[in-house]
Order: C-alpha cells, then sequence, then structure tokens
C-alpha cells in the first residue's frame, strides 16, 4: 500500500482533540432520591456485562474517533499498487478447435477463459480486440474499454471444432496494430515460436498454452466400401499414451445396430488398423471405442457410404468443345467405342447423341443434340426452373438457333420459347435439345458449371452431400429455395437460403438438409489435425519498447473509506437519537 499526500498527517490533532474533550467534559455526580418508580429498571442494567456497559456509556467516543480517524487516512490519499498490461492496447486471439476440449480435470478452453477473465480485470480499461481462429477467422470486439461487455463476448465463447489455423488469425491481429504498442495474448494447446512475427518491436506477443500432457485413445480413419453383398470397413486407432490400453471397439448402423465388435489392445504410441469385411449393407457407419481418456471428441466417427467414382465415356464423334468442358471439369473422362457400350458397368455414364445407345444401355446418359430426328430454326433465349443442374449455372442471355423435338413424357427443366430445351428421363438421364453449333451457351462461364453439375447429378445417388469439415464452406447443387438442416435426430439446427453457398454446422455428426419435401444427408467430422492432442508450452517473446513496457497502477482506497465513514456518522446519529440529543 502507498500514500499520495502525507501533507495531510497534520490533521490527526483532530481525533486527539475530541479525546481531550471527553476527558473534560462536565461530569455528573449521583443524587439520593425517594422514589423507586425506576428501580427495576436500573437494576436491569446492573446486570448486563461490564464491558457491555462500558462500551454503552462510550459508544459516541468510539464512533467519532473512528470517523476521524478514518477522514484523516482517506486525506492522505492511500492506494493500492497494482501492475498493469504492457502497451496501450491487448489483443486475444483464441483458438476455438476441437482439441480445446481436452484435458484432465477440466476443458483447456475453460481454463483459458478463466485466465482470459483474471487478465481482463488487470487491464484498467486499456481497450480489447478479441479475434477467434478458424478458416475465417472471426473479429467479436474491436477497441472495447467496457469491461463487463467484454466479459459478456468471453462468456459467449464456444468451441467449433473447426481446425485453428492461427497463422490466419495472427494475421488479423497484424492488420489491427496500428501504430500502437501491442500485447498480443494467444490462447492454444500448441503453437510453435517461428509462427509468431516478432520483427515489430510494437508487439509483445503471450502464448499460453496447452503445458500438461493429456492422454488420448483415438479414431483417426474410418472408411467403407460397398459392394452388391456386403461393406468392407477400415478403421484406423492411435494410442497417444504411456501404457498398453484395451478397449472395446463398436460398429453400428444409423439405427444403433451393432454391425461389428471387437476387444483391441495398442501399445503406448502405436497405430493400428482394423479391417472387416462382412458388414451388412447399410447406408451410415458408426464407429466408437470405450475408453477413458482426456479427450472423448475423437472416440467417435461416422462416414456415409458413397457411390464408387464413376468413369465418364465419351462418343469421339461429339463436339471438341464437349471433349475439353468434361476434361476441364472432371479426371475420370475417357473415349468410347463398341465394345465400351457392351461392357459397361453401372460406374460409368455416356455422353453421346445417338439416341438408340441411350435406349439399350442401362447406365446414365448425357445426350447433346439426338441423330434421329433434324432439328428446327427457332432463334430464341433459353430459360430454366429452379432445378439443381442450375444452381451455379442459370440460362442468363443463352441463345438457340436451332432446336430438336421432344420427348414425350419426359421431364422439362429448361424451355426455349415455351418448347422443351433440356430434359430428364424417366431412368435419369439428361437430354440437352441442341448440338452445341446451335447455341452461344459454349461462349458463357455458366457452360462448364452445367457440365460439372451434370457430373453430380448423375454419378451421385442424389441422397447425400457427402462429408464436411466443421463450419466447411463449399458449394453443393441444391435447388433455389429455403433449406432447413436437421440432426440425424430431427433437433433444428439453422437455415440457409437456396443451395449456392452452403455452410456445415459446426458439431460432428449427422444431419439431414430438407426442403419441399426433398432431403438429403450429409456428416460433419472433425479434419485428421484435431484428432490428435498436443502438449505445447507457455511462453513470451518479442520486448516492447521502454515507454511501453508494464506500469504500476494505483487503484484508490478513499472512495471506500468514504462509504465507510457515511456509515459510521448514520450510526453515530441512531445511537445519539436513542439516548436523547439533550443529553
Amino acid at each position: 500500500m502507498g500514500f499520495g499526500s502525507l501533507n495531510f498527517l497534520w490533521t490527526l490533532i483532530v481525533p486527539l482533540i475530541v479525546l481531550l474533550y471527553y476527558f473534560f467534559r462536565k461530569k455528573y455526580k449521583q443524587e439520593t432520591v425517594s422514589s423507586t418508580i425506576f428501580w427495576e429498571e436500573a437494576m436491569q442494567e446492573t446486570k448486563v456485562s461490564p464491558y457491555l456497559k462500558q462500551l454503552q456509556k462510550n459508544a459516541l467516543l468510539f464512533l467519532q474517533l473512528a470517523a476521524l480517524l478514518l477522514l484523516v487516512f482517506a486525506l492522505i490519499k492511500p492506494f493500492i499498487p497494482s501492475t498493469t498490461v504492457a502497451g496501450s492496447q491487448v489483443i486475444l486471439i483464441v483458438d476455438t478447435s476441437a482439441t480445446m476440449l481436452a484435458g484432465k480435470e477440466q476443458p483447456i478452453f475453460e481454463e483459458h477463459i478463466r485466465q482470459m477473465k483474471k487478465l481482463t480485470e488487470e487491464l484498467h480499461n486499456k481497450p480489447v480486440t478479441l479475434i477467434t481462429s478458424g478458416n475465417s477467422p472471426e473479429v467479436l470486439l474491436r477497441q472495447e474499454s467496457d469491461k463487463s461487455v467484454i466479459l459478456q463476448t468471453l462468456d459467449s465463447l464456444s468451441v467449433t471444432y473447426e481446425e485453428e489455423q492461427l497463422p490466419k488469425a495472427i494475421n488479423v491481429a497484424q492488420a489491427l496494430i496500428g501504430n500502437e504498442a501491442t500485447s498480443i495474448y494467444v490462447f492454444t494447446d500448441s503453437i510453435e515460436r517461428n509462427m509468431l512475427p516478432v520483427e515489430n518491436n510494437l508487439v509483445e506477443w503471450h502464448v499460453i498454452g496447452a503445458e500438461n500432457a493429456k492422454d488420448n485413445i483415438s479414431i483417426t480413419k474410418l472408411a467403407a466400401t460397398s459392394n452388391e453383398q456386403n461393406i468392407t470397413a477400415l478403421v484406423q486407432l492411435q494410442n497417444d499414451t504411456e501404457e498398453n490400453v484395451t478397449f472395446n471397439l463398436k460398429l453400428t448402423n444409423d439405427k444403433k445396430e451393432q454391425l461389428a465388435q471387437e476387444e483391441v489392445t495398442i501399445e503406448p504410441h502405436e497405430q493400428v488398423s482394423k479391417l472387416y469385411d462382412q458388414i451388412p449393407t447399410t447406408s451410415t457407419i458408426y464407429a466408437s471405442i470405450d475408453v477413458e481418456d482426456d479427450y472423448k471428441v475423437d472416440n467417435e466417427a461416422l462416414t456415409l457410404l458413397q457411390p464408387n467414382t464413376m468413369e465418364v465415356l465419351i462418343d469421339p464423334t461429339m463436339h471438341r468443345l464437349v471433349q475439353k468442358g468434361f476434361i476441364a471439369v472432371y479426371d475420370e473422362v475417357t473415349y468410347f467405342d463398341e465394345a465400351s457400350t457392351k461392357n459397361a458397368t453401372e460406374n460409368a455414364f455416356f455422353v453421346s447423341n445417338d439416341v438408340e445407345l441411350m435406349n439399350k444401355i442401362k447406365t446414365p446418359m448425357f445426350l447433346i443434340g439426338r441423330n434421329d430426328k433434324e432439328p428446327k430454326e427457332i432463334n430464341a433465349m433459353a430459360d430454366n426452373t429452379k432445378h439443381p443442374l442450375f444452381s451455379f449455372s442459370p440460362l442468363e442471355d443463352v441463345y438457340i438457333s436451332k432446336l430438336y423435338p421432344q420427348f414425350d413424357d419426359y421431364e422439362t427443366i429448361a424451355t426455349v420459347n415455351e418448347e422443351p430445351f433440356i430434359q430428364l428421363s424417366p431412368s435419369g438421364d439428361i437430354i440437352l435439345l441442341t448440338d452445341l453449333e446451335g447455341t452461344d451457351w459454349p461462349l458463357h462461364p455458366s457452360f462448364p458449371l452445367f457440365l460439372w453439375s451434370t457430373i453430380q447429378e448423375l454419378t451421385t445417388s442424389g441422397q447425400a452431400l457427402g462429408t464436411f469439415t466443421p463450419l466447411e464452406e463449399r458449394a453443393i447443387p441444391l435447388v433455389e429455395g429455403d433449406w432447413s438442416i436437421y440432426r440425424a435426430d430431427g433437433e433444428y439446427v439453422s437455415s440457409f437460403e437456396n443451395g449456392k453457398r452452403f455452410r456445415a454446422p459446426a458439431e460432428p455428426g449427422l444431419y439431414r438438409v430438407v426442403a419441399e419435401g426433398e432431403e438429403k444427408q450429409f456428416t460433419v467430422g472433425l479434419s485428421q489435425g484435431e484428432r490428435l492432442i498436443k502438449e505445447g508450452a507457455s511462453f513470451t517473446i518479442g520486448q516492447l519498447q521502454e515507454k511501453s513496457k508494464k506500469e504500476q497502477q494505483k487503484i484508490s482506497i478513499v472512495p471506500y473509506l468514504i462509504i465507510l465513514i457515511l456509515t459510521i456518522i448514520v450510526i453515530e446519529w441512531e445511537v445519539q437519537r436513542r439516548r436523547g440529543f439533550t443529553n
């Protein structure tokens, strides 16, 4: 404790004056009276404790002396010295990845929140900027000095399961430094020193890591393929502890029915793979391990059974723009001959103008034009309906000069002058009723996107969107409109408009998107980096200029003394009132 104005010590004479007044004030002598009316009350007072009786007689003296001494104490301006954070501003970078849920007694994330709140108490109104990590770092606070707002924002933080990608958050922090001396605190589990730029002498880096080793047994990979009879699944497990671990590995489907079970033993710091090739056919496989460790999130994994990669077979007589377009957007592209049409499997689709071939083969086909009819002149602009094929390739300003006759009873998804332009067959074939010579569509950017959407439509089952990492953004072919995301158990998660930009939920699990009676499944799974936890150290690197280093703050206690003095005065008034002011 320190004092700001010792010159007022002379005021100690005031309590002494009051004390002398009590010594020399007039004293009353005892008198004998004839009445005994108050005798019983007087006898009651003699029965109290002598110490309490003495206190009752001198209560006003003690209260007045206490008030005067506190007043003198306040006049010399006492304060408590406190060290503040270095720099003119503070930037907090918070790792919100899945590994922050690891921990023995409590998750690393909760401990970091506690430390950030403690740090906030030491800032003394210095502005705070708060940045969360991820693929797209978010600035939740910018130059905020209100402590209540800072604490409220810290309470609202949660783990997003997204890969941390700290270099991106560090770049954002550097852009916000300006010319101010800055202390940057990075709350994470582990980070290398060479990732922190130390060239700027206006920045001091403080890393708060996870210093205690964490025991972890994880499912690092789950993959599955299917054939007509059964499913083959591969599970990869890793033991990041110092001892042998034995546990149960279970595989179940979306109905919680057990598909396989095995007791597994893994040696310290070893990785094993388990292959199961007689699993009954199912659309979803869950893998889980029954083990006690410090990181629960990677003890489960799931996968959707996706169709095998399909091969695009193009008729060599097709226009070269068709050939180049498919090669640009897909890897598995070859040319077919008569033998290919006879030996075609379900994992291939054809691109041709041969109507007879479309009626003969059982695999999907993209028919461009038709060789059994002649086109007619139309010279008009095309227009499309709301269909997933046009999610990224709307027919805007696409001119059509020639048009083939339509197929009866086929679904029409695009028109020219209200006549069918693009149709879908009942078996899923896509029919483009023009040759490339009869349209300027290949000159538009939407044309290769349409080819890509065609591949997506013909090579997938249409019931699954695939696997996403937490909060991953991806373009997916969905019909324009309002879509809602639900968990597998039916719990509502969020909504989004049209399918042009989709962002996956944060928490891993099985989900489905629903709109107007259409439903598609997808999974959210941890990235490979978030299935392994690291031990990291806390350290400080970089040094601010001399004038920007930590400084002593003086926290005055005078306001508290004033409150105490006023309380004593109120008590003194009450004591005097009970005695009677005339006394």
